[in-house]
């Protein structure tokens, strides 16, 4: 058997002209090959993908994703595949794709990847480095298709699509690509959850929040509970249905219970409906101060799918200091700051949600 096994970097693309090239530059030391399947490009993303040293085959686009994954595949035949967007590129960690040549592609490995640029912040597990048989299914928001375990690689992937002309670019093609798939498998939970994220980041939030309730009908204990949980609080308050959310929040407690997101989203949904009725502010604001106080003790999850960077920190605890301040306790403010000081990660938050003193509430992250 041999002792080193063939890693290959597989793209699907269409139109990446200014972003290709940062991927495959970022990939190109720790991998053997790139594949780079164009799916109708107008524009020279064939030229700089050859230009940079990569393969490059051309598909006939179907409208569905897992047919262009699963061409891209089978024209890249390694025996790992490293499956990445042109909207994405290897951050950190690298060395840990060098390290799959010598290693039996027996699992699949999930990666970080991490929000840049509008809508920042957020992050999640997906799995992406593939053993070299592994397949996928679904036209859009595909999913890779096999019973192997998934392991978590110390891997970070930057991704950066979800600029404005981007996102308007997605907005069509993803929504009617799930409501097709929706069709075809209306019990399927993840479909609606992204079905959910995709009104929400275009402020669709009664959309939004009837897509989220129809994913939480639907779903188990899946990895990104905290995520739905977190986002149908927020699209909810937007609808100002506090005592609907607050009930959602007490049914999702004990599953919720080690999210910093939850709690963080519980509080800003505290704290609006402490405006909405003024004549109970005294006591919502109470329970919005525990739920922050519950985010701290908690701490950073980064580990947990959508994780915003400080909501287990120093997020909740300006809140928590604004929140002291208004009451008049400027010392009991003044130590939460100086024990959770604003990190480098604070360029990671929204800027719509960092106005003047008032505290950070919780903003749609992308899809």
């Amino acid at each position: 058997m041999s002792s080193r096994w063939r890693l290959a970097l597989v793209v699907i693309a269409r139109d990446e002209a200014p972003r290709i090239g940062r991927l495959l530059a970022s990939a190109a030391p720790w991998v053997d090959d790139t594949l780079v399947l164009d799916t109708g490009s107008r524009d020279d993303t064939a030229a700089i993908a050859r230009a940079a040293g990569a393969r490059v085959e051309h598909f006939a686009w179907c409208d569905d994703f897992a047919a262009a994954r699963n061409a891209a595949l089978d024209a890249a035949g390694a025996d790992w595949h490293l499956v990445l967007d042109a909207d994405e590129w290897v951050s950190e960690g690298g060395a840990q794709l060098a390290a799959l040549r010598g290693t039996a592609p027996e699992f699949v490995g999930a990666l970080r990847i991490v929000e840049h640029g509008a809508g920042s912040g957020g992050s999640d597990w997906i799995s992406r480095v593939l053993p070299g048989r592994v397949r996928y299914a679904g036209r859009v928001h595909e999913q890779p298709q096999h019973a192997l375990q998934v392991r978590r690689l110390a891997l970070t992937i930057g991704h950066d699509g979800y600029a404005a002309e981007r996102m308007a670019v997605k907005r069509g093609r993803n929504r009617a690509l799930l409501e097709a798939e929706l069709a075809r498998r209306p019990g399927d939970a993840y479909l609606w959850y992204q079905l959910g994220k995709d009104h929400a980041v275009y402020d669709e939030h009664a959309e939004a929040a009837a897509a989220f309730e129809q994913a939480q009908a639907r779903r188990a204990a899946v990895p990104w509970r905290f995520d739905l949980a977190a986002r149908q609080l927020f699209s909810l308050k937007r609808l100002a249905r506090h005592a609907q959310a607050l009930a959602l929040a007490e049914r999702l407690l004990p599953e919720c219970a080690e999210s910093p997101d939850f709690f963080f989203a519980l509080g800003d949904l505290m704290l609006d409906w402490a405006a909405h009725e003024p004549e109970h502010g005294a006591e919502r604001l109470a329970v919005a101060q525990q739920a922050w106080q519950q985010a701290l003790a908690i701490g950073e999850r980064p580990d947990q799918i959508g994780a915003v960077p400080g909501r287990g920190s120093w997020l909740a605890a300006h809140n928590l200091a604004v929140v002291l301040e208004g009451l008049g306790d400027a010392a009991g403010a003044a130590a939460l700051r100086s024990r959770y000081p604003v990190t480098s990660d604070a360029t990671a938050v929204p800027a719509s949600s960092r106005i003047g003193l008032r505290p950070h509430g919780v903003e749609p992250t992308a899809l």
